[in-house]
């Protein structure tokens, strides 16, 4: 490892930022590729394709977000070989990624191409927008394969302590979406399946790409062809990554439920629950960022065995979330029908749009202490705790109440909003208790082998 990479010496508010900013930056542009989807298509295409884009998106989302939440067993993995100077076990690490996430791939693809309309009918898709949301999910579906191969190397890259070069893939992936959507959607007039053309040629061309840095790359490891077979590193990893992607694959289930409880709203209600959405999506950009380098870097102190570190850099995480949460939680709460009016000319998605964004505002604040305290723990190999609470606070709280309050006879995007703010406080009691448990279980640790 090199001085940048090494995260167990030096500055930890220096290194955590200049690890972060890259990965920042990756979200962000990775966000733009899917605003511009809905940008374009709300400008150039009909409220219908809008709407399937919108609810197709969430589906899509749900197989990326799984896919990111298992990679991270790679990534922490990595970290931690390279923290114990381990770099022999990485190629097994890396070759039998490789093979389970392409089994993973193959399985997805013929789930999302066989059953697109099922899946879109289960959504409650209005009437109206069924067509184009059942096209944009079995398009995505079949370059699903890009999709996964563009997060296994990310998280890789990520392991190793280079956050720059997955910024450099996205950057790539963005400018080809940019181009694709303005030619399929606004040239041909393609509609949602112009937004899902140009997605999936924006992910093809970004793997490529990302392949040539790999093998360009001075890597700290070897990798042969006996690395590519199911071996003893893919249980290791597994062990880590399942119960995140589980936790994941439910969670954003449950952000799919929602989606169809505002889908029984009508047309305009989901366009501007859709729209919302992609606020959202970036105003969680620095807590996922932070998350996802905290992983990393607490791993690596966890296995140089420095866990004080690894605790400084969790609290240092939290008070860069907070700076930065106030300020978007004012922009959205004051200005989120600016904000969502980039997306769509018609007043009333407009106004759905700001609806939901008052509702969710407090979120912004809340997840940057949740989501650098879920890095913590990943990194210290708890993701099993990760899991129960994850699942605790989305099925037991977020879902029933966004239900409860889409039944209602004065049912109102506002309200179901509030449903994630109030699930991300009782995680943060949840996690606050762990926490306190957790450090009393390391003082008995250490405290026997001494």
């Amino acid at each position: 490892m090199n001085d940048k990479t090494d995260f167990t010496q030096g500055s930890i508010l220096k290194k955590l930022a200049l690890f972060m900013l890259p990965i920042l930056g990756a979200l962000v542009l990775q966000a733009a590729y899917g605003a511009v989807d809905l940008l374009v298509v709300g400008r150039f295409g009909t409220t219908a394709g809008l709407s399937g884009v919108s609810t197709g998106s969430q589906v899509l989302n749900l197989v990326t977000f799984v896919v990111i939440q298992l990679a991270m067993g790679i990534t922490v993995l990595i970290a931690r070989y390279l923290g114990e100077k381990k770099q022999e076990q990485i190629g097994a690490v890396l070759g039998g990624g490789a093979i389970v996430f392409t089994i993973l791939a193959l399985i997805l693809l013929v789930l999302l191409v066989c059953f697109a309309r099922p899946i879109s009918v289960l959504m409650q898709a209005p009437s109206e927008a069924l067509a184009a949301t059942t096209s944009y999910v079995r398009i995505c579906g079949c370059g699903i394969l890009f999709i996964v191969a563009y997060n296994l190397l990310a998280a890789i890259f990520r392991g190793l302590g280079d956050s720059r070069s997955p910024l450099l893939f996205v950057l790539v992936a963005c400018i080809v979406n940019i181009i694709g959507d303005l030619v399929f959607v606004a040239g041909l007039h393609m509609d949602a399946s112009g937004a899902a053309l140009a997605t999936v040629l924006a992910q093809a061309v970004s793997v490529v790409f990302a392949l040539c840095i790999l093998a360009k790359k001075e890597l700290p490891f070897t990798i042969t062809k006996a690395d590519f077979r199911l071996n003893a590193q893919c249980r290791k990893f597994l062990s880590i990554g399942l119960p995140l992607a589980l936790q994941e694959c439910l969670t954003q289930i449950s952000f799919l439920a929602l989606c169809a409880f505002v889908n029984r709203l009508g047309l305009t209600a989901s366009s501007g629950y859709g729209v919302a959405c992609k606020i959202v999506s970036f105003a969680m950009l620095i807590p996922s960022a932070l998350m996802q380098s905290m992983a990393s870097f607490v791993a690596q102190n966890v296995g140089a065995g420095n866990p004080k570190r690894a605790r400084q850099s969790m609290l240092t995480g939290i008070g860069i979330g907070l700076v930065f949460g106030c300020c978007v939680f004012v922009l959205v709460l004051l200005k989120g029908d600016l904000l969502t009016g980039i997306f769509s000319t018609d007043a009333e998605v407009v106004q759905n749009g700001f609806a939901y964004l008052k509702g969710f505002a407090p979120e912004t604040i809340l997840t940057a202490v949740l989501f650098s305290m879920v890095g913590y723990f990943n990194g210290n190999n708890q993701t099993l705790w990760v899991m129960i609470q994850g699942l605790t606070q989305t099925l037991l709280v977020r879902l029933p109440l966004a239900y409860f309050m889409s039944i209602q006879p004065d049912a109102s995007l506002t309200k179901i909003g509030l449903a994630a703010p109030v699930s991300t406080a009782v995680g943060i009691v949840l996690n606050v208790l762990f926490f306190i448990y957790f450090q009393r279980k390391l003082a008995k640790a250490s405290a026997q082998r001494t």
